[in-house]
Protein backbone atom coordinates (compact mmCIF):
# COMPACT_ATOMS: atom_id res chain seq x y z
CA UNK A 1 0.00 0.00 0.00
CA UNK A 2 3.05 2.42 0.69
CA UNK A 3 5.89 3.50 -1.28
CA UNK A 4 8.85 5.21 -1.04
CA UNK A 5 8.44 8.53 -3.18
CA UNK A 6 11.86 9.81 -5.07
CA UNK A 7 12.57 12.97 -4.63
CA UNK A 8 13.15 15.48 -6.88
CA UNK A 9 16.66 17.65 -5.69
CA UNK A 10 14.53 20.72 -4.85
CA UNK A 11 12.41 18.42 -2.16
CA UNK A 12 15.33 16.69 -1.53
CA UNK A 13 16.81 20.08 -0.40
CA UNK A 14 13.83 21.52 1.61
CA UNK A 15 13.69 17.98 3.60
CA UNK A 16 17.24 18.38 4.64
CA UNK A 17 16.33 22.00 6.27
CA UNK A 18 13.03 20.67 7.47
CA UNK A 19 12.17 18.05 8.06
CA UNK A 20 15.41 15.69 7.51
CA UNK A 21 14.49 12.39 9.27
CA UNK A 22 11.02 12.34 7.70
CA UNK A 23 10.31 9.67 5.15
CA UNK A 24 7.96 10.56 1.84
CA UNK A 25 5.28 7.47 1.02
CA UNK A 26 2.82 7.13 -2.23
CA UNK A 27 -0.07 5.24 -1.11
CA UNK A 28 -1.50 3.45 -3.31
CA UNK A 29 -5.44 4.45 -2.35
CA UNK A 30 -7.35 7.74 -1.02
CA UNK A 31 -8.19 8.16 1.92
CA UNK A 32 -9.39 10.78 4.24
CA UNK A 33 -8.30 8.79 7.54
CA UNK A 34 -5.96 6.35 7.22
CA UNK A 35 -7.96 2.55 7.79
CA UNK A 36 -6.30 1.18 11.68
CA UNK A 37 -5.63 -1.99 9.36
CA UNK A 38 -3.46 0.49 6.73
CA UNK A 39 -1.92 2.25 9.45
CA UNK A 40 -0.06 -0.87 10.96
CA UNK A 41 1.56 -1.86 8.12
CA UNK A 42 3.59 1.08 8.42
CA UNK A 43 5.45 -0.59 11.21
CA UNK A 44 7.86 -2.12 8.37
CA UNK A 45 8.86 1.13 7.53
CA UNK A 46 9.32 3.06 10.78
CA UNK A 47 10.79 2.81 13.43
CA UNK A 48 8.16 3.54 16.18
CA UNK A 49 4.89 4.80 16.43
CA UNK A 50 3.34 7.35 18.92
CA UNK A 51 -0.79 7.35 18.83
CA UNK A 52 -2.05 11.20 19.67
CA UNK A 53 -5.22 10.98 22.33
CA UNK A 54 -7.04 14.03 23.10
CA UNK A 55 -9.18 14.55 26.07
CA UNK A 56 -13.02 13.88 25.61
CA UNK A 57 -13.74 17.58 26.66
CA UNK A 58 -12.28 19.10 23.56
CA UNK A 59 -15.24 17.49 21.67
CA UNK A 60 -18.05 18.91 21.23
CA UNK A 61 -21.37 16.34 21.30
CA UNK A 62 -22.55 17.38 18.14
CA UNK A 63 -18.84 17.23 16.38
CA UNK A 64 -18.33 14.72 13.25
CA UNK A 65 -18.08 11.67 14.10
CA UNK A 66 -14.53 11.46 12.80
CA UNK A 67 -13.15 13.94 14.90
CA UNK A 68 -14.66 12.13 18.33
CA UNK A 69 -12.82 9.05 16.52
CA UNK A 70 -9.68 10.84 15.82
CA UNK A 71 -8.91 12.06 19.67
CA UNK A 72 -9.82 8.73 20.67
CA UNK A 73 -7.51 5.96 21.61
CA UNK A 74 -7.04 3.81 18.45
CA UNK A 75 -4.54 4.74 16.25
CA UNK A 76 -5.50 7.60 13.74
CA UNK A 77 -4.06 9.01 10.89
CA UNK A 78 -5.16 12.12 9.23
CA UNK A 79 -8.89 13.97 8.94
CA UNK A 80 -11.29 14.52 6.33
CA UNK A 81 -10.34 17.66 4.59
CA UNK A 82 -6.94 16.84 4.77
CA UNK A 83 -6.17 17.82 1.02
CA UNK A 84 -4.30 15.78 -1.13
CA UNK A 85 -0.66 15.62 1.02
CA UNK A 86 -0.76 14.52 4.53
CA UNK A 87 1.86 13.90 7.40
CA UNK A 88 2.07 13.04 10.78
CA UNK A 89 4.25 13.18 13.65
CA UNK A 90 2.87 9.96 15.01
CA UNK A 91 5.42 8.10 13.70
CA UNK A 92 9.03 8.07 13.95
CA UNK A 93 10.64 8.81 11.55
CA UNK A 94 7.75 11.60 10.54
CA UNK A 95 6.11 10.44 7.65
CA UNK A 96 4.15 12.50 4.72
CA UNK A 97 2.01 10.66 2.63
CA UNK A 98 0.89 11.11 -1.42
CA UNK A 99 -2.62 10.23 -1.38
CA UNK A 100 -3.63 8.05 -4.96
CA UNK A 101 -5.55 11.50 -5.66
CA UNK A 102 -2.40 12.64 -6.61
CA UNK A 103 -2.12 11.36 -10.04
CA UNK A 104 -4.33 13.70 -11.39
CA UNK A 105 -2.09 16.57 -9.94
CA UNK A 106 0.49 18.71 -11.60
CA UNK A 107 3.95 17.75 -10.84
CA UNK A 108 4.82 21.03 -10.06
CA UNK A 109 2.02 21.67 -7.75
CA UNK A 110 2.22 18.23 -6.30
CA UNK A 111 5.96 18.80 -5.33
CA UNK A 112 4.99 21.95 -3.83
CA UNK A 113 2.36 20.51 -1.46
CA UNK A 114 5.21 17.79 -0.40
CA UNK A 115 7.89 20.72 0.24
CA UNK A 116 4.61 22.49 2.40
CA UNK A 117 4.25 19.32 4.33
CA UNK A 118 7.68 18.64 5.27
CA UNK A 119 8.41 22.54 6.08
CA UNK A 120 5.08 21.79 8.62
CA UNK A 121 6.18 19.24 10.12
CA UNK A 122 9.86 21.23 10.43
CA UNK A 123 7.81 23.66 12.47
CA UNK A 124 6.84 21.57 15.20
CA UNK A 125 3.35 22.88 15.24
CA UNK A 126 0.09 20.39 16.10
CA UNK A 127 -1.04 17.98 13.81
CA UNK A 128 -4.04 19.29 13.38
CA UNK A 129 -6.69 21.78 13.98
CA UNK A 130 -8.02 20.05 17.40
CA UNK A 131 -4.62 20.08 18.91
CA UNK A 132 -4.12 24.01 17.86
CA UNK A 133 -7.41 24.52 19.53
CA UNK A 134 -7.09 22.10 22.35
CA UNK A 135 -10.02 22.82 25.47
CA UNK A 136 -10.92 25.98 23.40
CA UNK A 137 -12.53 24.16 20.58
CA UNK A 138 -16.03 23.86 22.33
CA UNK A 139 -16.08 27.84 22.68
CA UNK A 140 -15.17 27.78 19.04
CA UNK A 141 -18.00 25.63 18.44
CA UNK A 142 -20.25 27.77 20.45
CA UNK A 143 -19.18 30.84 18.72
CA UNK A 144 -20.00 29.20 14.93
CA UNK A 145 -23.85 29.74 14.93
CA UNK A 146 -23.89 27.60 11.98
CA UNK A 147 -23.93 24.00 11.82
CA UNK A 148 -21.40 21.22 13.40
CA UNK A 149 -20.03 20.19 9.95
CA UNK A 150 -19.53 24.17 8.97
CA UNK A 151 -17.66 24.81 12.39
CA UNK A 152 -14.91 21.64 11.69
CA UNK A 153 -14.43 23.85 8.96
CA UNK A 154 -14.14 26.55 9.61
CA UNK A 155 -11.46 25.24 12.34
CA UNK A 156 -9.66 23.35 9.71
CA UNK A 157 -9.48 26.46 7.88
CA UNK A 158 -8.69 28.71 10.92
CA UNK A 159 -5.94 26.24 11.73
CA UNK A 160 -4.28 26.14 8.36
CA UNK A 161 -4.12 30.09 8.53
CA UNK A 162 -2.63 29.96 11.11
CA UNK A 163 -0.27 27.35 9.66
CA UNK A 164 0.33 29.65 6.51
CA UNK A 165 1.70 32.54 8.21
CA UNK A 166 4.45 30.77 9.04
CA UNK A 167 5.43 29.29 6.41
CA UNK A 168 4.74 32.17 3.74
CA UNK A 169 8.11 33.46 4.98
CA UNK A 170 9.66 30.25 3.90
CA UNK A 171 7.94 30.01 0.78
CA UNK A 172 9.33 33.86 -0.35
CA UNK A 173 12.68 32.79 0.48
CA UNK A 174 12.99 30.11 -2.47
CA UNK A 175 12.95 32.63 -4.80
CA UNK A 176 16.75 32.00 -5.74
CA UNK A 177 17.80 28.56 -4.20
CA UNK A 178 14.49 26.44 -5.28
CA UNK A 179 12.92 28.91 -7.99
CA UNK A 180 10.63 25.88 -9.26
CA UNK A 181 9.01 25.29 -5.94
CA UNK A 182 8.75 28.94 -5.62
CA UNK A 183 7.11 29.16 -8.88
CA UNK A 184 4.63 26.29 -8.01
CA UNK A 185 3.49 28.66 -4.79
CA UNK A 186 3.48 31.87 -6.89
CA UNK A 187 1.35 29.83 -9.41
CA UNK A 188 -0.71 28.77 -6.95
CA UNK A 189 -1.69 32.22 -5.51
CA UNK A 190 -2.15 33.11 -8.70
CA UNK A 191 -4.94 30.55 -9.06
CA UNK A 192 -6.63 31.63 -6.02
CA UNK A 193 -6.46 35.32 -6.26
CA UNK A 194 -9.83 36.22 -8.32
CA UNK A 195 -11.78 34.03 -6.10
CA UNK A 196 -10.40 35.80 -3.16
CA UNK A 197 -11.03 39.25 -4.77
CA UNK A 198 -14.59 38.38 -5.23
CA UNK A 199 -15.57 36.78 -1.95
CA UNK A 200 -17.70 39.72 -0.74
CA UNK A 201 -19.62 39.21 -4.02
CA UNK A 202 -19.91 35.70 -3.96
CA UNK A 203 -21.16 35.84 0.09
CA UNK A 204 -23.39 38.22 -0.35
CA UNK A 205 -24.95 36.82 -3.93
CA UNK A 206 -25.17 33.60 -1.60
CA UNK A 207 -23.15 31.93 -3.82
CA UNK A 208 -20.15 31.08 -1.20
CA UNK A 209 -20.99 30.09 2.56
CA UNK A 210 -19.07 31.69 5.46
CA UNK A 211 -17.14 27.81 5.99
CA UNK A 212 -16.26 27.50 2.06
CA UNK A 213 -15.21 31.27 2.21
CA UNK A 214 -13.44 31.05 5.60
CA UNK A 215 -11.72 27.30 3.83
CA UNK A 216 -10.35 30.07 0.67
CA UNK A 217 -9.69 32.75 2.31
CA UNK A 218 -7.24 31.11 4.98
CA UNK A 219 -5.61 29.10 2.37
CA UNK A 220 -5.04 32.15 0.68
CA UNK A 221 -3.02 33.46 3.42
CA UNK A 222 -0.05 31.55 2.51
CA UNK A 223 0.49 33.29 -0.24
CA UNK A 224 0.34 36.65 0.95
CA UNK A 225 -2.54 37.72 -1.15
CA UNK A 226 -4.84 41.11 0.10
CA UNK A 227 -7.80 39.82 2.26
CA UNK A 228 -11.40 40.91 2.44
CA UNK A 229 -13.06 41.63 6.03
CA UNK A 230 -13.59 40.11 7.86
CA UNK A 231 -10.81 37.86 7.18
CA UNK A 232 -8.22 40.92 6.61
CA UNK A 233 -8.09 40.65 10.55
CA UNK A 234 -6.47 36.39 10.18
CA UNK A 235 -3.27 37.61 8.54
CA UNK A 236 -0.90 39.26 11.65
CA UNK A 237 1.69 38.33 13.34
CA UNK A 238 -0.92 38.48 16.42
CA UNK A 239 -2.69 35.33 15.13
CA UNK A 240 0.97 33.67 15.42
CA UNK A 241 1.42 34.76 18.40
CA UNK A 242 -1.96 34.38 20.22
CA UNK A 243 -3.13 30.99 18.58
CA UNK A 244 -6.06 29.57 19.01
CA UNK A 245 -7.10 32.21 21.88
CA UNK A 246 -6.91 35.23 18.51
CA UNK A 247 -8.59 32.27 16.29
CA UNK A 248 -11.86 32.38 19.26
CA UNK A 249 -12.25 35.78 19.52
CA UNK A 250 -12.24 36.53 15.80
CA UNK A 251 -15.06 33.68 15.07
CA UNK A 252 -17.31 35.48 18.24
CA UNK A 253 -16.50 38.96 16.65
CA UNK A 254 -17.00 37.65 13.37
CA UNK A 255 -20.60 35.56 14.61
CA UNK A 256 -21.19 38.87 16.78
CA UNK A 257 -21.16 36.33 19.91
CA UNK A 258 -19.44 36.33 23.24
CA UNK A 259 -16.28 34.09 23.11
Amino acid sequence: MFERRSLSEELAAVRSAHAPAAIVLDVDSDFETLPPGAAEDLGLLVDAFDPATYPDEWVPDDAPRPLHRYAGPEFTIGLPGDGTVAWTRQTDPPIVFCKARAAGTPDAFLDFLIAEALVQIGLDAPESFLPFFGDRYPDLRAAVALDPASAYQIAAALYDGWLGLQTRPIFEGWADDRPGLHDAWVDAGDRLRDRVDGLPGAIARGETDFADATELACAAIKHGLDLPAPFVALDTTAYIDYGADYAVRWTAKTFETDD
